[in-house]
């Protein structure tokens, strides 16, 4: 069966923005990825809000009753590209199975998020939902003054950087063509934000830390929140959303001109470090399933216990016994 998702951004189609169109790699990737058989694994839908900060958008507000498997959220937006209708009918996507990536960038860029709850509470930004570790309210990225904290620098745009598991390798980080088979590289962004576990959600855990390149300070790449059977389906919050924007796999596709750091381009000149970011997304894409086929396995299973209890209280009847002596006196016989 192949899973539907939906790369959606908070923002509307603007053309000096990071819309839509400045995904187009990761949508082409996640199009690409087949199964077995050669059939493609994920069919894809990529879209800008329709509706201006205010006015629900039609898809978003509507999500829990669409056939999406999976919702990937950039909050792209200067804290404006959510309202309370479409936040609570992502909450019911997600209670429903459904999986979810919600990832933002510095400061209080893509602070609506912090409207979901669940998933949304584990971002913390420079005004919204601090950080309750007062030492990662902190300036890391010296370079941009204009950017405040949370601004971790793992590297310039373009560059790879090198991730740590943290605890037990979780599947997202699995990866048998690399040392010890863990995923080991991401792309780079000189100021990345802010997340962490909620402490009162036992279903969520850190599980990849960066570094920082100018303090040396380790943050939180990625919160994972595990699917729960019959309940809310798995998700993870992104420290940015630049892990996966064309700018960050390929410098050369461009970027908006508010973006003034010079670029690097050791991912795309090395093959394990891009690769590396291709495995990521295609576990991201298969591990965001689960909810949705963890539902379906369980109604199968219901459906099978339903078939035995009604074979149990209606059986078969034995074949209707015909009297031979019945038929030869049928009249006209």
């Amino acid at each position: 069966m192949t899973t539907r998702i939906l790369l959606q951004t908070t923002i509307e189609p603007v053309a000096d923005d990071w819309n839509i169109a400045r995904f187009s790699l990761l949508s082409d990737h996640l199009a690409g990825l087949r199964g077995e058989d050669g059939a493609p694994l994920y069919s894809v839908t990529a879209r800008d809000r329709e509706a201006p900060p205010g006015i629900s958008d039609p898809v978003l507000a509507t999500i829990d009753q669409s056939d999406f498997d999976e919702l990937w959220l950039f909050a792209v937006d200067i804290g404006n590209g959510l309202n309370a209708e479409e936040c609570a009918a992502i909450g019911r996507f997600r209670d429903g199975g459904g999986g979810l990536l919600v990832t933002r960038d510095h400061m209080d860029l893509g602070s609506s998020v912090c409207d979901l709850g669940g998933v949304g509470r584990a971002h913390h930004f420079h005004s919204h939902n601090l950080d309750p570790d007062p030492a990662r309210r902190a300036i890391d990225d010296p370079f941009t003054t204009a950017i405040l904290w949370p601004n971790f620098h793992s590297g310039a745009n373009g560059d790879y950087q090198e991730i740590a598991p943290v605890g037990a390798v979780h599947p997202l980080l699995a990866d048998p063509d690399a040392p010890g088979g863990v995923l080991r590289f991401l792309p780079a962004h000189p100021h990345e934000g802010d997340v962490s576990a909620p402490a009162d959600d036992p279903s969520a855990r850190v599980i990849a830390t960066g570094t920082s390149k100018v303090t040396g300070t380790r943050f939180a790449i990625a919160v994972a929140f595990e699917p729960q059977p019959g309940g809310a389906g798995p998700a993870v919050a992104q420290s940015t959303f630049h892990h996966f924007a064309d700018y960050n796999w390929d410098p050369g596709t461009g970027a908006p001109s508010f973006v003034t750091e010079a670029p690097g381009r050791t991912l795309i000149e090395n093959a394990e470090a891009l690769r590396s970011t291709g495995h990521y997304v295609a576990n991201l894409a298969l591990w965001l399933a689960e909810g949705r086929r963890m539902r379906r396995s369980e109604a199968a299973r219901l459906d099978e216990k339903l078939d035995e209890a009604l074979e149990l209280s209606f059986p078969a009847s034995d074949p209707i016994a015909i009297d031979p002596i019945a038929i030869d006196s049928v009249p006209g016989e």
